[in-house]
């Protein structure tokens, strides 16, 4: 229970009590007699309001902060003022009195001021006293051991300074306050009074009296902060190396870290933690520069002591580190800075390809202390910490991988011109080999075993797999030109590669991953086999067998069928540059692919490996066009022939619009042919497409009457009509508008006579221009003869005309309107 006061302060704390309910009951009846005089019936003057009570721009605090800072800064630059220039008027005995008795003045009157419930002020003036203290320091230096080492010195002064502090800050406000002392606006809230802010009095006077002073809250982070200098200094004093500096800066950091988490204040473990992560971090660095400068195994291994000194200051925080994320990113960089104190170690033993496997060996070593007696974030930071560099290994791997890959296409410029020695030549053509890289299929198979067996939770383990078979499938792409094996076990090992691939797409569930590594395998192995004229041959025909025979599984026709065409259309390439012949006549061996892609198309069930293979055949047909494109007559050749495969693909039900296609490619067969044969004509050109055209149309409109006849025929005559008059209004001679005058009339009187508006207009239209072409010369002639006022007056007399006759004309152009809406 709350003990209660005495007597005498309980009836003083009663009195005011009494005194403030006496003040607020008349301010309630002051204003009760005022509502009831605004109530009365008789009218009343309306009270004024009253206005509004300024509020204050600054808290009583603030202020309070303000005044104190400023006046503990304004003696501190005082003190230092009278340190460096007024110390040298006084003697001796003045001027240790006058400094000393400044400081116990001002480290003492904390003492006074907290009991009184001043904390501010306190705060204020031991700050002051603390940077006495170091003047004092100073001024000791300066006039009693001016002939002592400055950096020497500077070491002693601040772990005494340090000790100090810690003690000044520990010991002063310690003791308990004096009983029944009064209560003061600092030992409050914000808006409480001096009676307790309505609580009881006596909980008020209990609190005071059980309470304990609080003590100085500068003092010991300013300890913390000067006991970040005595070791850096003294290694720097005595000319210590830079191994001995590192491990001043690291056990200044475990010293920080021990503060950091045993610490009760906030502020100090704050300023305690940035301490050890600075110095950390710093003698980490120093470290790590030792550890890859070092020449010999011995510098190597100090190096290493050095770092195993941090990595243990990481583990050990990790441990106690109350927050998981904390303790999970301090334990990763435990584990980092490990494997770099070991793999230094081993890169001055090995040689300079082994540093990176090395390193590997050591991260691959951490996974041996995940145990289940460690606390979880520490496991998960040293596994992490592994992962890390596991990840960056296959990093450094990467670039022999990108060389094995993208290497052989290089070969495209330099076809069949000799096989090389060794897989390595067949791929550093165009590209660099990295240096000190034969180990990387190493690294990488290392990587692939630990992550198939560490990884065993059922959430991670597909993609953990997904990773192990994209990690082999690099190992294998990349091992020949690492070990420098020869070019034909390269090529043997891409071949069991892509065999290996196809196989477990087979047996895998989801099959998307290997079947894309069995393809980019086999195209990299198709390029790399261009150095030499045999092994062309002989792998693009044995790509062609094996995805033949890996579209009949299931599940893998769309990707095998048209691999298959695919690598049979390269295999005839192939075979014609190896007999000899030239591009245009090799298009007719790579035409048999689009043949026989438009046969298996007919006969396949499955939709996908369907529109694959058509699309395979078009890249194909469009190939052997491409190699054709320097010669017109068998340019015609190729492209009649894959009209002929498009008529024939047209067949079939679901593709009739095929057919399409297959009269634009005869079309352009015909044209081909007319410019080989040097034709200009333009009805050459247009007749073979017009009568199709009309034959097509005309059979449209017998199965389908309603088809009107600008469907039917307007595309057929405008492809024949409208060249030909151009060609005519260019020609000089007669015979060229008379026929096409006679054909025009001719359309027109058939769509007449069958009343079809397509043929009447069109055939109409190109008859008026024809007619129009040839009386041009004598309606010049006409106009040069008339007098220039006949152009004005006619255009006068046209326009009364028109305006006359206007009504009428509507009239018939109505009736030409319903003619030819009655027409088909």
């Amino acid at each position: 229970m709350t003990p209660l006061p005495p007597p005498a302060e309980e009836l003083r704390l009663l009195d005011a009590e009494l005194r403030q309910l006496d003040a607020r009951r008349a301010v309630l009846l002051h204003r009760r007699a005022w509502l009831v005089h605004l109530l009365q019936p008789r009218p009343a003057p309306i009270a004024p309001p009253s206005p509004p009570a300024r509020r204050p721009e600054a808290t009583a605090p603030g202020v309070q902060n303000v005044l104190l800072i400023l006046g503990g800064v304004l003696l501190t630059v005082a003190a230092v003022a009278f340190t460096l220039v007024s110390w040298g008027r006084l003697g001796i005995v003045g001027r240790s009195a006058v400094l000393g008795a400044v400081t116990l003045a001002a480290l003492g009157s904390p003492v006074v001021l907290l009991r009184r419930g001043l904390r501010s002020t306190a705060e204020s003036l031991a700050g002051l006293g603390l940077v006495l203290t170091v003047l004092d320091a100073y001024a000791l230096h300066t006039v009693a051991l001016p002939d002592t080492d400055g950096v020497g010195y500077a070491a002693l002064a601040s772990a005494t300074l340090a000790v100090g502090w810690a003690a000044y800050g520990l010991t002063v406000g310690a003791r308990p306050g004096a009983a029944g002392r009064r209560v003061s606006g600092d030992d409050l809230a914000p808006g409480e009074a001096a009676t307790g802010g309505g609580r009881p009095p006596h909980a008020v006077f209990g609190a005071v009296r059980q309470g304990a002073v609080l003590g100085l809250r500068l003092p010991v982070p300013a300890a913390v902060v000067a006991a970040q200098f005595p070791l850096v200094l003294w290694a720097g004093a005595v000319g210590a190396g830079a191994h001995a500096v590192t491990a001043a800066l690291l056990v200044t950091a475990a010293f920080d870290a021990v503060i950091a988490l045993r610490a009760s204040s906030t502020v100090v473990r704050v300023v305690a933690a940035v301490g050890a992560f600075g110095l950390g971090g710093w003698g980490t660095f120093a470290g790590c520069y030792l550890s890859w400068t070092a020449a010999g195994p011995g510098a190597a291994a100090r190096a290493a002591a050095l770092l195993l000194l941090a990595a243990s200051i990481a583990l050990s925080a990790a441990w106690a580190a109350e927050r998981p994320a904390l303790a999970t990113g301090v334990a990763t960089a435990g584990g980092l800075i490990t494997v770099v104190a070991f793999g230094g170690v081993l890169r001055t033993v090995l040689p300079g390809a082994w540093t990176v496997p090395g390193h590997l060996a050591c991260g691959l070593a951490l996974l041996a202390a995940v145990r289940p007696g460690l606390p979880e974030p520490v496991r998960r930071g040293i596994a992490a910490a592994s992962g890390s560099v596991q990840g960056l290994a296959v990093v450094w791997a990467l670039p022999v991988v990108v060389v094995s890959l993208v290497g052989p296409l290089a070969q495209v410029g330099t076809v069949w011109s000799g096989a090389p020695a060794t897989a390595r030549d067949a791929v550093t053509s165009e590209l660099p080999w990295p240096p000190d890289a034969f180990t990387a299929p190493l690294v990488l198979g290392l990587v692939a075993a630990v992550l198939a067996v560490a990884v065993r939770s059922a959430a991670w383990r597909p993609r953990a797999l997904t990773g192990v078979l994209v990690l082999a499938w690099s190992t294998a792409l990349s091992l020949p030109a690492a070990l420098e094996l020869p070019y034909a076990a390269g090529l043997s090992v891409h071949a069991l590669t892509t065999v290996a691939l196809l196989v477990l797409a087979r047996r895998t569930p989801p099959p998307v991953v290997p079947v894309v590594l069995a393809l980019v395998t086999s195209v990299d192995l198709a390029f790399l086999a261009l150095a030499s004229e045999t092994a062309t041959l002989i792998v693009f025909a044995a790509l062609t067998a094996l995805f033949a025979v890996t579209a009949r599984q299931p599940g893998l026709g769309p990707v095998g069928a048209p691999a298959a065409l695919g690598h049979l259309a390269a295999s005839a390439c192939a075979v014609g540059a190896s007999l000899g012949w030239q591009p245009q006549h090799t298009a007719l061996l790579v035409l048999a692919v689009p043949l026989l892609a438009a046969l298996l198309a007919a006969r396949l069930d499955d939709a996908p490996t369907t529109v694959s293979v058509e699309i395979t055949g078009a890249l194909a047909a469009l190939l052997a066009v491409a190699l054709t494109a320097t010669d017109p007559p068998m340019l015609a050749t190729v492209l009649a022939l894959c009209g002929v495969i498009a008529a024939g693909t047209a067949v079939r039900e679901d593709r009739r619009s095929v057919g399409y296609a297959a009269a634009a490619l005869f079309v352009l067969a015909a044209w081909v042919r007319l410019v080989a044969w040097d034709v200009t004509s333009p009805e050459a050109y247009t007749l073979p497409v017009t009568v199709p055209a009309l034959l097509v149309g005309l059979y449209r409109r017998r199965r389908d009457p309603a088809v009107s006849s600008w469907t039917a025929y307007a595309p057929g005559l405008s492809v024949s009509l409208f060249p030909s008059l151009l060609a005519a209004w260019a020609d000089p001679q007669a015979l060229r508008p008379l026929v096409l005058g006679a054909t025009a009339l001719a359309v027109t009187l058939l769509g007449a006579r069958h009343r079809l508006q397509a043929p009447l207009l069109l055939g109409g239209t190109v008859l008026a221009l024809d007619a129009l072409h040839e009386l041009a010369p004598y309606i010049v002639q006409v106009v040069d003869a008339l007098p220039r006022w006949v152009a004005p007056a006619l255009a006068g007399v046209l326009l009364l005309a028109l305006g006359a006759t206007y009504e009428q004309r509507i009239r018939d152009a109505r009736r030409v309107r319903d003619v030819l809406g009655r027409m088909d």
